[in-house]
C-alpha cells in the first residue's frame, strides 16, 4: 500500500501516533528523538522534540512542522508533545517492556498482556492482586509493580510539570523522593522550596518557575528566599557566615533589587532570628541559625573539656615513652617524644603535620601506652577510605564518624546529649577533613569523661562542608597542640614527601627526573598535549614498568570540575581509553553519563540506606534489564545495587577532583596542570594532590601552572567565627 502523503514541508502539523523505538533521549532536557507509529504513514515517523519521559510503546499527541533533512530524510520536528497511556495490546507490552515499571521485563509484559490484554493497566491500578493469576507472579513481585506502578505515575506527572515550567525533567525523581505524590502540590505553593530540598536546583531556576506562576519580583517572599539562598550558597563555598555588606551586595543583584529593599527585609530575618548578625573583628557576619548555633556548641564543648584534667590512671609520661621505646626497639624523635608526653596529660590534644614526620608512629605508642593501662580507644574519620587507612595503620578498629554517632537514614544522629558515646579516648584522624556542624554533633555525643586527640595536617585542604575547624581551634590557641616538622629518615628518601614539603614551605620543588625516583613532572602546553600524555602513561608506560592496573591502581586528582581538564571531560576520553565499548559489555546512559561494565565510579552523596558515602570508589560489575539495575561492588567486595534513577548519585571515577580525594591514598596519582584552572591553581590544592600518592606521583601539564599554584599561598578566605568565639568565652 502506498504511503499516505505528509503535508507540505514547513506547514505546520498535528500527528498522533505511538513510540516505536527511542533513538536518543537526554535526561537533561528531554530532548527526544524517536521512531513513531502514526495515521500519516505505514512506515515508521521519525520525531524529534522534548519529552520528558521517554517509553517504547507509549501513545503521543505532538504538534510541529515536516521538515527534510539531508541525510536521515523527512522528520517531524515537534513543538509540543503530549503523551498518552497505550491503547492496543501490542503497545501496552512494549510499554511495559521497556523497563519502565519495576518488576517487568520483556517475559512478563508478555504473559500480563496475553491474560488481560486491554484492561491490563486497569488490574495493575485496581485490581493488581489478579496479577498472581500470571505464571511467575508471586505477592513479591506483585507488591514491587504495583509500587513501582503508582511512583512512575507521580513521576510523570512531575515531569511534565517542571518541563511545563522550564526544570529538567532528570530532577522528577528526586523530587518525587523529597515530596512523594504531594511535590506537584508543594511546588505550586512555593517553588523557592527547590532550593532549600533539591541538590542541584539554583535559586535561579526556581525564581524561573516562580515568575511563571505570576510572582512579584518585588514580593518579600522571593526576597527572603534570595537572602535565604545567598547564605546557603556561601556555605557551599565552605563560609559558616558573610559580611553583612557582602550579603546585601550580592542580594542586590542576584534579585535584581534595590539596596533598601534587601536592607528592609534582611532586618526583618535578623529580627525574627531566622538569622543572627555578630561583630567578630570589627566586621558584622550574617550566620544562619545553623552555624551560628554550631560554632557556640563546637567552642563551649572545647573549652569545657580543655578545662577538665585526664581522668587517665597515674602515668608518668616520661617513663611512659621509655617503656614504648624499649618495648618496640627503637627511639622516639624529640618532638614525637613530646607528642606523646602531651597527649598524656591534656584531656583534648591535637597533632598535626605534613606526611613523613611520624604522626601514624606517634599515634600507635599513645594508643599501646593507654591500652596498658585499660584505657579502650575509639578511633574514627570523616570518610570510609580515611577509616580503612586508619585501621590499617594502627591496627584497631576504626569507623567512621557518622557510623559511631549511628547516623538515622531519617535525619540526625541516634548518639547526642542524652545518648552519649562510651570510651574513655576518642581519636579523630584526618581532621581537617570535619566540617563545624559534623563537630557540634561530635562533641556533643562525647562522654563527660572523655578524652579527645585531633590528628591531620592543618596545611591540607580544609573541609568540604562549611568551617576550618582544625585550623581555628590551632590558631585561637585555647587548645595543646602539637605540630610536627621534623622529617624522619625512610619518609626524607621519598622524594613525593620532599616535594610536597618544599611546595607547602612555598618553594620550588627539585623536577629533576631521576629514573628511580617516585615523583616526575613531565612538562606539556595545553589540556591537548596533557590528556594525549595522561593516556598514554595509563593505558601503557606505568603498566608496563610498575605491573599495575590501569583502572584500580592509578588515580588522576584534577583541581576542578570543568574546562577540558576537568573530572567531566577527563573521564570520557579515560573511559575511552580504559573500558571502551565491548560486544559483551553492557551499557547504559542516564543523566548525561554513559554508565558501562567495568567502570570505575565515585558516590557522590551520602545514602545511609545502601551504605555507601560520598567518596567512595567501586566499579560496576553488572548492568541487568530485566529488571534494569546497576551492580557497584566497593571496597572489601560489598555490592550496592542502584535503580536507573538512582544513578545521579553515581559518576565515573578515573578522574576525580583533588577535594573528593581528601582522606584517600592511592598507590599512583597523577595531577594534570594548566593555566586554564588557574582559579583553583593554589599551594594547599596542589600539597594535598600530591599527599594522595603513595608509589608514585606525576605531574603533567605546564611548569608556568604550577609555579602559579606555589606562589598562591592564600586560598580563598572562608568567613568563620569559631576562633573568635573559643578566645572570646570565659
Amino acid at each position: 500500500m502506498p504511503e499516505i502523503p505528509s503535508p507540505p514541508s514547513g506547514e505546520p502539523k498535528e500527528i498522533e501516533g505511538s513510540i516505536y523505538s527511542i533513538v536518543f533521549h537526554n535526561e537533561e532536557n528531554g530532548f527526544t528523538i524517536f521512531q513513531a507509529q502514526t495515521q500519516f504513514s505505514l512506515d515508521l515517523v521519525t520525531v524529534l522534540g522534548v519529552l520528558p519521559a521517554a517509553v517504547q510503546g507509549e501513545n503521543f499527541k505532538a504538534t510541529g512542522i515536516w521538515q527534510q533533512n539531508h541525510k536521515f530524510g523527512k522528520q517531524f520536528k515537534a513543538d509540543q508533545i503530549h503523551p498518552k497511556p497505550p491503547e492496543t495490546p501490542q503497545a501496552i507490552e512494549q510499554f511495559l517492556a521497556s523497563g519502565f515499571i519495576d518488576g517487568i521485563g520483556k517475559r512478563y509484559a508478555k504473559r500480563i498482556v496475553e491474560k488481560f490484554g486491554k484492561d491490563t493497566f486497569d488490574i495493575i491500578e485496581n485490581e493488581s492482586q489478579r496479577l498472581e493469576m500470571v505464571e511467575g507472579v508471586g505477592k513479591k513481585r506483585r507488591m514491587l509493580i504495583k509500587d513501582s506502578w503508582n511512583k512512575q505515575k507521580s513521576v510523570r506527572d512531575i515531569m511534565i510539570f517542571l518541563h511545563a515550567n522550564g526544570l529538567s525533567p532528570a530532577r522528577a525523581n528526586r523530587l518525587y523522593k523529597e515530596y512523594g505524590a504531594r511535590a506537584v502540590t508543594v511546588l505550586r505553593q512555593n517553588p523557592y522550596q527547590l532550593v532549600r530540598d533539591l541538590p542541584g536546583v539554583g535559586f535561579k531556576t526556581a525564581d524561573d518557575i516562580a515568575r511563571k506562576m505570576g510572582q512579584d519580583d518585588n514580593s518579600p517572599h522571593r526576597i527572603t528566599a534570595g537572602i535565604h539562598y545567598i547564605i546557603e550558597a556561601a556555605a557551599g563555598k565552605g563560609h559558616c557566615a558573610l559580611p553583612r555588606s557582602e550579603l546585601v551586595s550580592q542580594a542586590m543583584r542576584v534579585l535584581n533589587a534595590d539596596h533598601d529593599l534587601v536592607d528592609s527585609i534582611l532586618d526583618n530575618l535578623l529580627g525574627e532570628s531566622q538569622l543572627v548578625m555578630e561583630e567578630i573583628d570589627g566586621v558584622p557576619l550574617v550566620f544562619s541559625m545553623e552555624y551560628s548555633r554550631a560554632e557556640i556548641s563546637v567552642a563551649a564543648s572545647i573549652r569545657e573539656y580543655v578545662a577538665k584534667k585526664v581522668t587517665y590512671p597515674e602515668i608518668d609520661p616520661d617513663r611512659a615513652v621509655e617503656w614504648f621505646e624499649n618495648h618496640n626497639g627503637f627511639t622516639l624523635g624529640a618532638e614525637q617524644a613530646e607528642a606523646v608526653k602531651g597527649a598524656m596529660i591534656n584531656r583534648v590534644f591535637i597533632i598535626t603535620g605534613g606526611p613523613g614526620v611520624g604522626k601514624t608512629t606517634i599515634l600507635n605508642a599513645i594508643l599501646q601506652i593507654l591500652v596498658t593501662k585499660h584505657i579502650e580507644p575509639v578511633l574514627c574519620a570523616p570518610t570510609g577510605r580515611a577509616a580503612k587507612r586508619l585501621n590499617e595503620s594502627t591496627g584497631r578498629e576504626a569507623s567512621t564518624i557518622h557510623r559511631l554517632l549511628e547516623f538515622q537514614p531519617g535525619g540526625g544522629f541516634a548518639r547526642s546529649l542524652e545518648k552519649r558515646l562510651e570510651g574513655d579516648l576518642f581519636v579523630v584522624d584526618e581532621a581537617s577533613m570535619i566540617d563545624i556542624k559534623l563537630m557540634a554533633d561530635f562533641l556533643e555525643a562525647l562522654p563527660e569523661k572523655g578524652h579527645l586527640i585531633l590528628v591531620g595536617d592543618v596545611d591540607q585542604l580544609p573541609s568540604v562542608g562549611p568551617g576550618t575547624v582544625l585550623r581555628d581551634l590551632i590558631e585561637s590557641q585555647t587548645v595543646p597542640v602539637a605540630r610536627l616538622t621534623q622529617i624522619y629518615r625512610q619518609a626524607a628518601a621519598s622524594k613525593i614527601i620532599s616535594v610536597a614539603h618544599a611546595i607547602n614551605q612555598g618553594q620550588d620543588p627539585d623536577t629533576d627526573n631521576q629514573p628511580d625516583s617516585d615523583f616526575f613532572l613531565i612538562e606539556r602546553e595545553g589540556p591537548p598535549a596533557i590528556i594525549e600524555t595522561l593516556i598514554h602513561l595509563i593505558r601503557e608506560r606505568i603498566p608496563k614498568k610498575f605491573g599495575l592496573d590501569s583502572r584500580d591502581s592509578i588515580q588522576v586528582l584534577t583541581p576542578m570540575n570543568r574546562n577540558a581538564l576537568g573530572t567531566k571531560s577527563l573521564n570520557v576520553e579515560l573511559q575511552k581509553a580504559i573500558n571502551p565499548p565491548g560486544p559483551v559489555k553492557r551499557e547504559l546512559e542516564r543523566f548525561g553519563n554513559i554508565y558501562r561494565q567495568g567502570d570505575k565510579v565515585i558516590q557522590t552523596r551520602n545514602n545511609y540506606d545502601n551504605e555507601v558515602f560520598n567518596g567512595d570508589i567501586g566499579y560496576i560489575r553488572q548492568i541487568e534489564d530485566d529488571p534494569v539495575q546497576v551492580t557497584v561492588v566497593f571496597e572489601g567486595e560489598r555490592e550496592v545495587i542502584y535503580e536507573p534513577g538512582d544513578l545521579d548519585e553515581l559518576q565515573l571515577a578515573y578522574a576525580i577532583t583533588i577535594h573528593k580525594s581528601q582522606g584517600s591514598e592511592f598507590p599512583v596519582v597523577i595531577i594534570p596542570l594548566a593555566s586554564e584552572q588557574y582559579v583553583l591553581l593554589q599551594r594547599n590544592l596542589i600539597y594535598t594532590g600530591l599527599t594522595r600518592g603513595k608509589k608514585l606521583v606525576i605531574i603533567v601539564g605546564e611548569r608556568k601552572a604550577l609555579e602559579t599554584a606555589i606562589r598562591n599561598q592564600e586560598s580563598n578566605q572562608r568567613w568563620t567565627g569559631l576562633k573568635w568565639r573559643l578566645q572570646s568565652m570565659p
